[in-house]
């Protein structure tokens, strides 16, 4: 007996469930500081909403201007976005993130000094072109220097810091909002152009993307930054291998240096993605560009650039634009507060169980709002206090709902399901349909709601929502402990990889935890 003891006990400890990696230091610093163009992009959106307030007046334009005006940034965005794929394969992610924020930079400038509409407008065009930029290259830089156990934590950096940048934009509608009118608005965008000095000199410090250089066939370099961003030393070398797998390139290879191919530089990707694309990269490209469609199509920017009206038309009565103002913080902080809840579950949870929850509290959240407004509306000269605070609640749960899984996974996701030589590019397809729906959506929500009421138009953002539940629930699996280079299997491509070897922040390796994972939904088995 005291043998069998013996035995037993000594072989206990090789059975034990491994314990949690800790977070790798380095890498979430990469990524915090890739991700703070995304406090610009925020700041940038969402400033007008104060700014446009003092516009009016001292430029003297009507409701339409000012709609263009608030709007017009996203459709500039477009540009931004689908330069900033070809730019990144070009002269590499990290150089890509600094001349955004020199972009920023010379946006902001502009539309503080700008003496009429005109050349407020050629400001709004230059910032729009640098969100475009942020909005593409922060998540997927995010994403490929990241360590598989953490790549949906670290990944959802970019929207945490826009939202932290919305939150600026507010407290600076507020703080600005006691100057007189020709300066108030002036110094709420000249205030948006401090940051991205500092910013674009602390980019210089981090590494380049190891899978950026080992396209380059810069191989030594790339080990040197995954030995560094990885969990252990065999997660660096099988990611190496794998990434080096999917360029092309022999697992024989030890060289520091090789020479390949030109299209491993960005040609024949739009090919490839749009002319005649293989039935995987269809679903993965349908997949990323729905999901973008859905995060803007379902109304999130109506409320976060015409905050101050919503409530208005709420009923929420101020006795100063300063406390409307003030009010609208609300929006901002909720949001904040609640994309940490997404950022520390992503890697826990996953991405779906977040995002089916995301978006049916939307609908819900949407639809209530709806009912509140019109209630209001057909009491006109009445307060109707219950319907007032219901609509304020939903308002502040929208925003939760959006920020919890739609608003940062559209992001994660996006960066995480495209192969290697088409991931910038494809992601900056996907940036590009969210900048066209984010355009459409504020550039017409004035319009709308006077078309069809404020409540026709919460209505019909619910109605969006529901049809992209159902889309994000038949179409998008699970890649919650996949490596980039696996994800491609989820819609039905080659495995490219071996997984067996990598253990993952919960103790199971990543062939272990794929498993578990039905292919199409995502449901364990």
């Amino acid at each position: 007996m005291e043998t069998i003891t013996k035995d037993v006990s000594s072989e206990a400890p090789s059975m034990a469930k491994p314990m949690k990696p800790k977070r790798n230091k380095y890498a979430i610093a990469c990524a915090m500081l890739a991700s703070m163009n995304s406090i610009l992009l925020g700041y940038d959106v969402a400033v007008i909403s104060g700014a446009s307030l003092f516009i009016k007046d001292d430029l003297k334009i009507d409701d339409t201007k000012l709609e263009i005006l608030a709007g017009i940034i996203n459709l500039y965005s477009l540009i931004g976005s689908l330069a900033a794929g070809r730019t990144s394969d070009w002269i590499g992610r990290r150089y890509t993130i600094v001349f955004a924020a020199v972009i920023f930079f010379t946006g902001a400038t502009l539309m503080g000094l700008a003496p009429n509409y005109g050349l407020l407008m050629f400001g709004r065009f230059v910032a729009g072109v640098g969100v475009g930029y942020a909005l593409m290259i922060a998540p997927v830089y995010t994403a490929e220097v990241a360590p598989t156990s953490a790549r949906g934590f670290l990944t959802s950096f970019p929207e945490v810091f826009i939202n932290f940048g919305i939150l600026l934009g507010y407290i600076a509608n507020f703080a600005f909002a006691n100057l007189p009118g020709h300066l108030a608005w002036r110094m709420m965008f000249l205030a948006g152009a401090v940051p991205p000095i500092f910013l674009g000199i602390g980019v210089l410090a981090m590494p380049e993307s190891p899978r950026w250089l080992v396209m380059q066939g810069r191989l030594g370099e790339a080990s040197r930054v995954l030995a560094k961003t990885s969990d252990t030393p065999e997660e660096a070398k099988l990611r190496l291998a794998e990434i080096k797998e999917a360029a092309g390139i022999p697992e024989s290879c030890t060289d520091d240096v090789v020479t390949l191919p030109k299209r491993n530089r960005g040609e024949g990707v739009w090919k490839e993605l749009l002319i005649s694309p293989t039935p995987t990269v269809r679903r993965i490209l349908i997949a990323g560009i729905g999901l973008q469609f859905f995060q803007q199509a379902s109304g999130i920017d109506s409320v976060v650039l015409y905050g101050p009206r919503v409530f208005e038309k709420a009923g929420l009565q101020t006795k100063s634009r300063s406390d409307l103002l003030a009010a609208t913080v609300a929006i901002g902080f909720t949001k904040t507060v609640f994309i940490l809840v997404a950022t520390f579950f992503l890697d826990r949870v996953g991405r779906r169980p977040l995002l089916l929850t995301s978006a049916g509290g939307m609908v819900v959240s949407l639809s209530m709002l709806a009912m509140g407004l019109f209630v209001i509306d057909h009491h006109p000269g009445e307060r109707v206090t219950w319907a007032v605070v219901l609509c304020i609640a939903m308002v502040l749960c929208f925003v939760a709902s959006f920020s919890i899984g739609l608003g940062p996974i559209a992001w994660v996701y996006s960066s995480e399901i495209f192969p290697l030589r088409l991931r910038a590019q494809g992601a900056s397809l996907g940036t590009a349909m969210n900048r066209v729906m984010s355009g459409v959506i504020t550039m017409t929500f004035i319009s709308l709601y006077k078309a069809i009421t404020i409540a026709g138009s919460f209505f019909l953002y619910a109605g969006i929502a529901a049809v992209g539940w159902l889309f994000f629930y038949t179409f998008l699996p699970e890649t919650r402990g996949r490596s980039l280079e696996e994800v491609e299997e989820l819609f039905g491509g080659k495995s490219v990889g071996r997984r067996g070897g990598v253990e993952l922040a919960n103790g199971d390796t990543a062939e272990q935890q794929v498993k578990s994972v039905h292919p199409i939904h995502g449901f364990s088995l």
